[in-house]
């Protein structure tokens, strides 16, 4: 029997073999393709029912399957399951153009969508119909025979590309360690990260400590170990993967990469890649996403040269360094830091147990919203060190279940991210609740410690906790239209309002206590958090919006002439750079938001949503920021709705009013109130 074939209430992940994968998306394609021929062939006339509700619920368990693979593919993944994704990827490629495609479907979808201003929908139905049209219209269904060949090539191709980029930047990650023997290297580390260091070696049946590229690892490393030349070895291999001589290159996948996106969009009627993608966006052109970007960056910059120009004075006095480099930035400004406010993220981290800093989130999450949240032994799980919660209401009732899966892996790519295992949806009467699960890499408990965070990783799991509050209290009847389904610039609102609670003094109370003595934090170390917390914001402002100007630039124009990566690069980032060049290093080759994720020509969509965030939490701050009739407008008006209604309209009925771009300067202190 195939686990992955019967209907399960959750993943059953100690089911499944890899040996399952294949046979079972095989099979469930050609499930859902029967479902979706009886759509056509049905001899009735297209109605809302029986066309475009009967396309949005097919395919459920494909979709069910498909989730618990891509998912794992990210969070435990290994050469058997990467190589399982480069033969599923063009199969799902091939089915959703043989969807998208299929002239009579759209036929009877047009048919329906043309009859819309007569038809008894309500809004809902009305938006999950203008989705679908423009899902068929956006995607080919509109081209000659030749050009939906055309499509489907480029679309197979990109998809095996996409994955392929991600492997080689993982590969590249897993591949480098950096292998110490003496103590002296590791001077100026805190006890903790030496005590990780000493961990990795001895699983690596190796003496001494081991460095690797993984941020729990890399970031504490180029923040306080002293030995310059090691900071900037690190720092070069973090910066040349997929930049390297070996088979993890991924120069030519770049360049075919924007180029596919190119041609596609063109293919369909679009100037870009970015004129396609940002349609479907509340930013609309890139016109206006680079206008944004341009008109912060001219604020940001002053005092991003301000600051930089600081901290070089500050690294030559203290140590004589002429020149600052990239490797030298953490390092300085965590000293600079340190000097000015006297906050030190090691004096901070006792307070910040892991443990401790889920059950303050939780709590956050009760005072807001009135969930509970129960730990459960009950769910299958993936990996030991996944956990899951059974998240209840006020009055008890289900609403939904939450995974955890907080600490890093060979298997598991860097970084943090929310998703999704069982959308929401209200079907047959029953309110489907969703799973849900976010994936850090959090430094692992030791011998001696538990795992304690710094106060970024503090900030990194109340965003994922926000984007899956969006998931977990998500109340629509289309799965299609439920939770994070919304535009992109739009989805990171949810997740980067919750950080603004981590800089409160009423909710570090709830959580920050020392690990050892159970001390809440002290308040003056709470009143220097809240101090330090536009401490270098022109710098960080500027490099958020050199990722988003090199986005743009790969995915606003034609890419056809460029053929060298790393000179295409250095031209995008002109405007915003304020280290020297390395040329040894790329990041385009390892920016996997853009190359592998789903921001493509949506970067930008951080600081757009910062602008969002700030002025909603401006409300929070007025109200009270655990204020019952703000947050329930939250809740009702955003979380609850997913794509239901358009964003801006969603956003003004939460907010009042449109948001106000200076409400991000005014947090950031780049505008005075």
């Amino acid at each position: 029997m195939n686990p992955l074939l019967d209907k399960f209430s959750s993943a059953p992940f100690s089911k499944i073999e890899n040996e399952h994968y294949l046979p079972a998306f095989k099979q469930l394609i050609e499930e859902t393709k029967a479902v979706i021929d009886s759509i056509v062939e049905n001899s009735e006339a297209p109605t809302f029912g029986n066309t475009v509700e009967a396309l949005e619920r097919s395919g459920e368990q494909l979709n069910l399957v498909s989730s618990i693979f891509f998912n794992l593919n990210s969070a435990e993944t290994s050469d058997e399951i990467q190589k399982i994704a480069q033969e599923v990827s063009p199969l799902l490629s091939n089915f959703r153009n043989d969807l998208l495609l299929n002239e009579e479907l759209f036929r009877k979808v047009k048919k329906v969508y043309d009859q819309r201003k007569n038809l008894p929908l309500n809004g809902e139905e009305q938006r999950l119909l203008e989705i679908q049209y423009k899902g068929f219209a956006r995607n080919g269904a509109n081209l000659s025979l030749d050009d939906k060949k055309k499509l489907r090539e480029i679309d197979a191709e990109l998809a095996q590309l996409t994955l392929k980029f991600g492997e080689n930047v993982l590969a590249d990650t897993n591949g480098y360690y950096m292998h110490l023997t003496s103590e002296t290297d590791l001077d100026g580390l805190p006890d903790g990260i030496k005590e990780a260091a000493a961990m990795t070696a001895k699983e690596r049946d190796l003496d001494g400590w081991v460095i690797t590229l993984d941020y729990p690892s890399y970031i504490p490393f180029m923040k306080y170990a002293r030995n310059r030349e090691l900071r900037k070895k690190l720092s070069l291999a973090f910066g040349a993967r997929g930049f390297q001589d070996n088979d993890n290159n991924n120069e030519a996948n770049v360049l075919r990469i924007a180029n596919l996106r190119y041609q596609r969009a063109v293919l369909l009627g679009y100037d870009s890649h970015a004129h396609f993608v940002l349609e479907e966006r509340m930013a609309e052109t890139p016109e206006k996403v680079t206008g944004f970007l341009n008109n912060l960056l001219e604020k940001a910059k002053p005092a991003a040269v301000q600051e930089f120009d600081k901290l070089s004075d500050f690294a030559m006095k203290l140590d004589g360094i002429s020149e600052l480099q990239k490797w030298d930035s953490a390092y300085y400004a965590e000293k600079l830091k340190q000097q000015q406010f006297d906050l030190d993220d090691e004096k901070l981290k006792p307070y910040f147990e892991l443990e401790k800093v889920i059950a303050g989130v939780f709590s956050v999450a009760n005072k807001l919203f009135g969930l509970n949240f129960e730990l459960t032994d009950t769910v299958d799980l993936y990996h030991e060190d996944v956990k899951t919660y059974n998240v209840t209401d006020q009055e008890g009732t289900f609403v939904a279940l939450f995974y955890a899966d907080f600490h890093p892996r060979p298997g598991k790519r860097n970084g943090a991210w929310m998703t999704s295992f069982r959308p929401q949806q209200f079907k047959n009467g029953v309110n489907e609740r969703p799973h849900i699960s976010i994936v850090c890499n959090f430094t692992k408990p030791t011998s001696t410690k538990p795992s304690l965070l710094t106060f970024n990783e503090v900030t990194t799991l109340f965003h994922e906790f926000g984007h899956a509050l969006h998931g977990m209290l998500a109340n629509t009847t289309y799965s299609g239209l439920s939770g994070t389904n919304v535009y992109w610039d739009f989805v990171e609102l949810p997740s980067q309002v919750l950080e603004n609670w981590c800089y409160e003094k009423e909710t570090l109370e709830l959580f920050a206590k020392h690990f050892e003595t159970a001390e809440t934090i002290p308040m003056e170390l709470v009143q220097k958090i809240k101090d330090s917390s536009t401490f270098h914001e022109g710098m960080q402002t500027m490099r958020q919006l050199s990722f988003g100007l090199l986005d743009m630039a790969w995915h606003g124009a034609n890419p056809s002439e460029i053929t060298n990566v790393k000179e295409f690069e250095n031209k995008a980032f002109e405007a915003t750079r304020l280290y020297p060049e390395t040329p040894s290093t790329c990041m385009s080759t390892s920016f996997s938001h853009i190359f592998q994720g789903g921001y493509s020509a949506g970067y930008y969509s951080y600081k757009w949503a910062e602008v969002l965030d700030a002025d909603a939490f401006e409300y929070f701050k007025k109200e009270g920021i655990f204020n019952k009739t703000v947050a329930m407008k939250f809740k009702e008006n955003v979380l609850s709705q997913g794509g239901t209604q358009d964003p801006m309209e969603l956003y003004v009925k939460f907010r009042g009013h449109k948001p106000d771009p200076d409400a991000l300067l005014r947090r950031a202190g780049l505008l005075k109130n």
